[in-house]
């Protein structure tokens, strides 16, 4: 069984693919590390890839983890690159997120404005069902505040025109984060929000046994 090394979202951890069974997989979940307070997105990528002691590895992204997956087989050679609601190239970023990064708006937003949930927060991720609700609100609560504010920094500034090599793109239709309008996927999960490992686990384990050589 081939083991398969997950990178969650933003701030996130592996709660996010706990409904998930990864069929053929042996899933490993790789840790996010604080970062420090100049390191670059591709320095901060050699400091994961450390958690990956194998040769030509099968990585999992989710979001900021899907970026950094890219990160990582730039400096590593990959069997496979499954990206999950993320983009592959700074072209793939919404304009409005490319725009904020110029004018440095971003800076401006209060980080307790990225540790909170209410009834936006729950509208952007396209999650409605109270146990999803409640894991969403966990997950933010427990962020590293230190390492929010160096990766929202990371994703409005993210200059990336490379794409790996042997990757699947898989996408919500209806993700309001990046929205699907905005990328070149190859499967589509329908009607799915940005946290589709949640609220759409069995259209993504599918498409996962499909990559599964096992």
């Amino acid at each position: 069984m081939d083991t398969i090394y997950v990178i969650s979202g933003l701030g996130a951890d592996e709660r996010v693919f706990q409904r998930l069974k990864m069929p053929g997989f042996n899933p490993v979940f790789i840790r996010w590390e604080t970062p420090k307070p100049t390191e670059t997105i591709e320095e901060y990528a050699g400091r994961l890839r450390q958690q990956i002691p194998e040769e030509n590895p099968i990585i999992a992204g989710l979001s900021f983890g899907g970026m950094m997956a890219i990160e990582i087989a730039k400096q590593i050679k990959t069997k496979k690159i499954i990206l999950i609601a993320t983009v592959k190239t700074k072209n793939e970023i919404p304009w409005y997120i490319r725009l904020a990064g110029r004018l440095r708006l971003h800076k401006c937003v209060p980080i307790r404005f990225f540790k909170s949930c209410n009834w936006i927060t729950y509208w952007f991720f396209s999650v409605r069902d109270k146990k999803d609700k409640s894991i969403l609100k966990q997950i933010f609560f427990d962020a590293d505040p230190a390492f929010l504010v160096w990766a929202v920094d990371q994703v409005v500034k993210w200059k990336n025109t490379t794409l790996p090599e042997n990757y699947v793109h898989i996408h919500g239709t209806k993700d309001k984060i990046l929205p699907i309008k905005n990328v070149k996927q190859d499967h589509s999960v329908e009607a799915a929000g940005h946290l589709l490992t949640l609220t759409h686990h069995q259209e993504i384990d599918i498409l996962i046994r499909k990559l599964s050589p096992n």
